[in-house]
C-alpha cells in the first residue's frame, strides 16, 4: 500500500517585469529547487542568475531547511530569476518572522517597478526623434 504524506508549502507570487514566479517553500531536510519541471541549475544557465535565484536563501542563512517549487512564466531570463527571488522572499518572512529586518535591508520585498517605457507616436524609441534637418 503506497504512503501518502503531505507536507505544508507556503505559496507566494514574486514578480519583475513581465515575469511572474508562484513560488512554494515547503520546510524539508535538504535543499533542492525545481523551477518549471527543470532543475534551477539547469533551467538558469549562469552563475549570475543561479545566485540571483538563490540570493534570498543564502544570505538568511536558511538554504538548507527548505525545498523550493516554482513556476514562472513571462519575461526573459534575468527577470525570471529576479521574480523569483522575490517569492522566495515573500515566502520566506511568512514562515520565518524573526529574518524580516534582514531580508527587507537587503531589497528583496520590495518589487522592482522598473519596465520598458512604451513608444510614442511620432517618435523612433519611446524617446528618440527622427533626425531633425533645418532645410
Amino acid at each position: 500500500m503506497a504512503e501518502k504524506t503531505t507536507k505544508k508549502y507556503t505559496e507566494t507570487i514574486g514578480r519583475r517585469k513581465t515575469a511572474s514566479a508562484r513560488v512554494r517553500l515547503t520546510p524539508g531536510s535538504k535543499f533542492s529547487m525545481i523551477v518549471n519541471g527543470k532543475e534551477y541549475t539547469e533551467y538558469f544557465p549562469t552563475t549570475e542568475h543561479k545566485s540571483i535565484a538563490t540570493a534570498a536563501l543564502d544570505k538568511t542563512g536558511v538554504v538548507a531547511k527548505y525545498e523550493v517549487t516554482a513556476v514562472i512564466t513571462g519575461g526573459g531570463i534575468h527577470g525570471q530569476a529576479e521574480a523569483l527571488r522575490h517569492g522566495i522572499a515573500r515566502a520566506l518572512v511568512i514562515l520565518e518572522e524573526d529574518k524580516k529586518t534582514d531580508i527587507k535591508k537587503l531589497g528583496f520585498l520590495k518589487r522592482d517597478p522598473r519596465a520598458k517605457e512604451r513608444r510614442k507616436f511620432g517618435l523612433k524609441k519611446a524617446r528618440k526623434a527622427p533626425q531633425w534637418s533645418k532645410r
